[in-house]
């Protein structure tokens, strides 16, 4: 997945009201930019990080740039934009290039199941058992080379397990697929030391599921300025 525009270096003065943030370009202007993501964003929004900024020319939109990433030391970086691990995705999918998932040839975004929810993804292929696949954004590390997630409570999260362990005892192939958005990390681990009740739902969504239960799949990303492309999978430290 390439950026639509080519991305601007620039400093992060602060992050407020959680999708803005106020940031320094190199010719010393200072602009606002919108940030994509909800979340906590631990350890990725302290001020004076290096980071980057999609400009856009849209007369619909009032803020005219867009945080994408942040960088790290060593050439790393940090993908902040919670919108883009669906659309790398959803290529890859498309592409056939996800383990274990090359041979379903439908790829449906943003189906609704369960209890008032929807799928990020549902997969169906000629004598294969549907599939729902649910996406986890990664961007928290606080250990070097460890992935963790999630950065902050999130019941949403475990009631996202809870349905997809519902689709597991009813025969369907249920994925929770945790995209890790960091260049910087080989291994993933859930933070059960932030979000207790997630851990537990994540526990029971195997011991409560029949058959093959709720299937976890962790998957790399390539990163730089030129855009957000699925590399390959990352073990899981249980």
């Amino acid at each position: 997945m390439r950026f639509q525009t080519e991305l601007v270096p620039a400093t992060l003065i602060r992050r407020y009201k959680r999708f803005l943030a106020d940031c320094t370009l190199e010719d010393g202007r200072e602009v606002v930019a919108h940030c994509a993501n909800p979340g906590s964003m631990m350890g990725l929004a302290e001020p004076g990080m290096r980071i980057w900024l999609e400009p856009n020319d849209d007369p619909k939109k009032k803020l005219k740039f867009g945080w994408r990433l942040v960088e790290h030391g060593g050439g790393h970086f940090t993908g902040v934009d919670t919108s883009v691990p669906n659309r790398a995705l959803r290529a890859a999918f498309e592409a056939g290039v996800v383990p274990g998932f090359d041979c379903y040839r439908t790829v449906r975004p943003e189906q609704k199941y369960g209890e008032n929810s929807r799928i990020d993804f549902l997969l169906q292929g000629d004598g294969l058992p549907d599939a729902y696949v649910e996406v986890k954004s990664v961007t928290l590390s606080r250990t070097p080379g460890l992935a963790e997630f999630p950065d902050s409570v999130t019941a949403r999260g475990a009631k996202h397990l809870g349905e997809l362990a519902r689709m597991a005892q009813a025969g369907h192939r249920a994925v929770i697929l945790y995209l890790v958005q960091r260049t910087d990390c080989d291994r993933f681990a859930l933070a059960a030391d932030i979000d207790p009740a997630y851990a537990a739902a994540y526990a029971a969504a195997y011991a409560h599921a029949s058959g093959a239960g709720v299937e976890t799949l962790c998957l790399g990303t390539h990163i730089s300025p030129d855009g957000v492309t699925v590399a390959a999978p990352i073990p899981v430290d249980t």
